[in-house]
Parts: C-alpha cells; sequence; structure tokens
C-alpha cells in the first residue's frame, strides 16, 4: 500500500494527510517591495488570503510546485532556480539579485535559516510569517499497516507523523528530497525521489511494488 501524506491528494496512493495550515497575518504592504520570494504552495495561499496586490510583484519561486501556483494566481514569476536546495538558492539570490528589496513569504518553521545566510554576505532580506503549519490528530487505527510504503513530502509530514505513529521497520520511505530525507528515523529505510514533486514520488513508490 502507497501512503501519501501531502495535504492534497493524488491518484495512485491512499490519502493520509498530516499537516493543515493557518493563515497568521491579516494585511501588509507588499508594494514597498521589489521582489517577493516564495518557497511553497502554501505561501502564495496565504499571500492571496491577505492582499491580491502581491501578484503586482515579481516573485522568487522555488520549486515547480510554488511556480505553477504563483501563475494560477496570476503572479509574476521572475526566476526559478534549478535546485531547491537552499544554500544554492540564496547563493544564486547573492548573485543575481543583491541589489534589490525582497521579501521572503515563509512558514513560522523553516528547515534553512535563508535570513543568517544571506546576512553574511551582506544582503538584508526581508521575512514575513504569513503562515503556520499544524498537525492532524489521529487515533492508533489510523496507522498504516506493515510493509507499507509511505510518501513524506516534507519535514513537517514526518514530524506529525511521528506525534500520532511508532515508527515500524517494515515500512519504506519515500522523501521528496535530501533535506527531508534527514528528519527520518535512523532505522528507516528510505528512498529520494529522482526529483522534487509528489508525482515523481508516486512513480519511485511504484516502482517498489
Amino acid at each position: 500500500m502507497i501512503y501519501l501524506l501531502s495535504p492534497e491528494p493524488k491518484e495512485g496512493s491512499i490519502h493520509l494527510p498530516m499537516i493543515t495550515f493557518m493563515t497568521l497575518k491579516k494585511e501588509m504592504l507588499f508594494n514597498t517591495y521589489d521582489m517577493l520570494m516564495f518557497t511553497s504552495k502554501q505561501a502564495v495561499i496565504s499571500a492571496q488570503h491577505i492582499d491580491k496586490d502581491w501578484k503586482k510583484i515579481p516573485c522568487i519561486a522555488i520549486g515547480n510546485a510554488t511556480a505553477k501556483q504563483i501563475k494560477d494566481m496570476g503572479g509574476i514569476v521572475a526566476y526559478t532556480p534549478e535546485t531547491f536546495y537552499a544554500k544554492i538558492l540564496n547563493e544564486d539570490i547573492v548573485k543575481k539579485f543583491k541589489n534589490l528589496k525582497i521579501l521572503y513569504l515563509r512558514p513560522k518553521a523553516v528547515s534553512f535559516d535563508s535570513k543568517g545566510f544571506l546576512a553574511s554576505k551582506n544582503i538584508l532580506l526581508h521575512e514575513a510569517i504569513i503562515y503556520e503549519t499544524l498537525c492532524i490528530d489521529y487515533t492508533k487505527n489510523d496507522k498504516p499497516e506493515k510493509n507499507a510504503i509511505i510518501i513524506f513530502t516534507s519535514p513537517s509530514t514526518i514530524n506529525c507523523f511521528l506525534k500520532n505513529f511508532e515508527w515500524d521497520e517494515s515500512y519504506h520511505a519515500i522523501v521528496i528530497g535530501k533535506v527531508t530525507k534527514k528528519y527520518l528515523p535512523i532505522n528507516a529505510s528510505v528512498s529520494v525521489a529522482d526529483e522534487p514533486s509528489i508525482d515523481a514520488c508516486i512513480k519511485k513508490a511504484k516502482s517498489f511494488i
């Protein structure tokens, strides 16, 4: 059985969402910035809830799904990096956008300190925490069966899964990237998707059936 833990379901998997979201701001002034930076689809959705004027500002989009969400909502994708990994991304910002005023619209918890990294390069990255990721609660009866293949799409999905269930050594994890892999138990059997997308995770999972 293939279990998908992301908020949105996908054909070919059992949907067991681990996280939900809460928007933390009611209003913001986006027009004082030269560029916005988004690292997730949910950040784009949260910005839309706060003020639709975000769409007037060019955006840095991290990941193809984030870029698609920006475009689908009528925003402007000015740049999408070739790699998802935070350190490489921030090095790109140093090279390409060091003279611009950038606002990073971020979740409450992040896996990489973009602001600190860029500060070490004498670049001030403005940040606004616009949403929070919350765990969904389950009972023991909802636990995936033995030998399940479980798709984790973020560190948050792993953390929330482990809050609900004990890890079973018969499980095989599929993770969306190397950063997410670090949050799994040390003894976990794990494979990394060939590219950072849910479709790639499902394709990888099906290769084990």
